[in-house]
Order: C-alpha cells, then structure tokens, then sequence
C-alpha cells in the first residue's frame, strides 16, 4: 500500500489540526489557544468527537493507522467509513493496537469520510490506500452547521462516531457538521462565542443549560445565553440560530441544583432570553424545548442513568432533532442563502 500525503486539509469537523512529527491530532478548540481554556475543557476538546477525513478515492480498501490508546472505560475505540453520507462499515482498535482497516470500498472514484473516534483523543498518524489507487480533497460545499452543547451533544456512549446525533442529523440533511459537544463543559463561555463567531457557518444550534445547575444561576445563566448569541452576531448577523433547552432528566426537572434552578427554570429562562433578543430585532434566533427532542417517553429504554441517553437512545434524539429543528430551520437556512 502507499501513503497519503496528510495535512489539515484533510480534516473536517476539526477546529484546528495540530502537527507533531508529521502526525496529525484534530482539536475542537484552536490548539494555539488552549491555555485560555480550563483543563477539563481542554480534554474534551483533544476528543474528535464529530471529526472526519474527507477525501475523493477510487481505491476498494484504505488503512489508518493511529498512535495506539490504553484500555478506555468507555470500550474500544470506533472508526466509521461513510460514502456519500452513507454509513459502510465500523472498525474496533482493540486497546494498545494502531491500525484499523475498511476493505471492499465501492467500485469508482467516491468522497469519503472516516470519521474518529467520539471518545478518548485520536491522532492520525498515516493514511494508506493500496498501490495505483487515487487520493484527492474534495471541498466540502455542504451548508456549514455548528452546534454547540454538553456531554449530550458530545455523544462518548454513542454506537459509533457517524451515529451520534449530531451526525446522524448532518448525515440525513446533507450538512458539514462542526460538533462543540464538551462533556461538563458548556458554561456558556465566551470564548465559545467567539470561536463559534469566527468559523463559517450557515446554521448554528446551542443547546444549553444542563451543566450549568452548578456555575450559572437565574441572574446570569439567560444573560449569558444572550450574550454568546451577540457575541457571534458580530460576523453572524443573520445566520438561523436555534436555542435548546435541556433534554428530560427526571432527577432534576423539579429539584433545585447547586446554582439554585431546575431544569424547568432553565427552560422558561432561556425561552425568555429568546424572546428577548427577537423584542430586539433578532428575527432568526428561535428557542426549542429539549423536551420535545428527548422526552419522558423515551426515559424508560433510551435514559439509563437518566442523565445521558444510550446509543439507540442518541439516534432517536437525531430523528426527533430532524423533525423538530431541521423541519424549521432548513427553510430559515435556504432563505440566507
């Protein structure tokens, strides 16, 4: 087999690709920043959660290989070839191995993306197709999606990297998918403002207030979301944004949290600070109820720590984020256009 060529060219999802010895380690924060960022954050951020190589081959088999991780809690990691948006095949890395391999790739020249892993941090350290196959970028013209959340847009117990919910949603809608799902981390930060601000996009979803029972209270938490939809105004002054609540959570819909609220409190708050910003002018802001995308008929066989859901439980979250969202916000996007 021979080797490609990498660089970070080649990465889509990918905030900025760090290059360590000819090796290539995607971030989803900007590598050159991170000492802005709490350390939990930056942890979640070296996860490639959303993150794939995307290239144009005619080549039936392809092998990555990776710098090798140790035994994760979470399992073995997953990598997933998609062709034109359609899930072929998941690869395992058993822990300590650095090679996974996808074979009988479809006949012809296709775009391809193999997506990493959406737990533990991955580097790539090699792309090889077989001899006298071809390799090329191919742009990405897809509309531009970031969104922006918890551990529930992060997605680690999801089935595999093209299966999180926010992939599924890009897969289905043809999206290019940015996913800035931290686990413990979305406390509305600035700098999540103005990173979110400073990338292109053409539809941006925030899905907030989950971590936030134990930092933000009534005072801050609504003005804070106001403030990271102006903050991204700034060079996004119409681009559809859509405002999300927190999913059910049982234990914590009517239970005050560290900060003071409930998740039912969060909800009026963010819908309020919404309204808001549409009372000032913002006509493509839109506020949707996490309820409405992972409710309490779902709790029972997709919430088993009532918290997160599980793999399938993250694929009906896609389905209901496309009927509930997408159905309102790909008109909002076509309009922009």
């Amino acid at each position: 087999m021979k080797s490609v060529a990498l660089n970070e060219r080649f990465f889509e999802g990918a905030v900025s690709v760090e290059i360590v010895d000819g090796a290539c380690k995607p971030w989803r924060l900007p590598h050159d920043r991170l000492r802005l960022f709490d350390n939990g954050h930056v942890g979640n951020a070296a996860v490639a959660s959303g993150v794939r190589l995307r290239f144009a081959t005619d080549a039936a088999e392809i092998l990555l290989r990776v710098a090798p991780q140790p035994q994760l809690d979470a399992g073995p990691q997953k990598f997933d070839l998609t062709v034109e948006g359609e899930l072929l095949s998941t690869a395992i890395l058993p822990a300590g191995q650095d090679e996974v391999r996808f074979s009988a790739l479809p006949e012809g020249t296709k775009t391809v993306e193999l997506w990493l892993p959406q737990h533990g941090p991955t580097t790539v350290r090699e792309l090889l197709v077989e001899n006298g196959a071809s390799t090329g970028l191919v742009p990405d013209e897809r509309p531009k999606w970031i969104t922006y959340g918890s551990s529930i847009t992060h997605c680690s117990k999801a089935h595999s990297p093209a299966r999180t919910w926010p992939a599924t949603v890009a897969r289905k809608h043809k999206l290019n998918l940015t996913s800035l799902g931290f686990g413990g981390q979305c406390h509305l930060d600035p700098l999540i403002g103005v990173l979110i601000r400073d990338l292109p996009a053409d539809f941006i979803s925030l899905k907030l207030g989950i971590n936030t029972g134990g930092s933000l209270g009534a005072r801050t938490f609504p003005f804070l979301a106001i403030g990271l939809v102006r903050i991204l105004r700034e060079k996004h002054p119409t681009t559809p944004v859509a405002l999300i609540s927190p999913i059910i959570s049982p234990p914590r819909e009517d239970t005050p949290q560290k900060a003071g609220q409930t998740l039912n409190d969060m909800r009026k708050e963010l819908a309020d600070a919404c309204q808001r910003l549409r009372d000032c002018g913002d006509a493509n802001v839109h506020y949707f109820d996490g309820r409405e995308l992972f409710g309490a008929d779902l709790v029972e066989n997709y919430l088993p720590d009532l918290l997160h859901p599980n793999g399938d439980g993250y694929e009906k979250l896609g389905a209901n984020f496309s009927r509930v969202v997408m159905e309102k916000m790909l008109p909002e996007m076509r309009r922009g256009k």
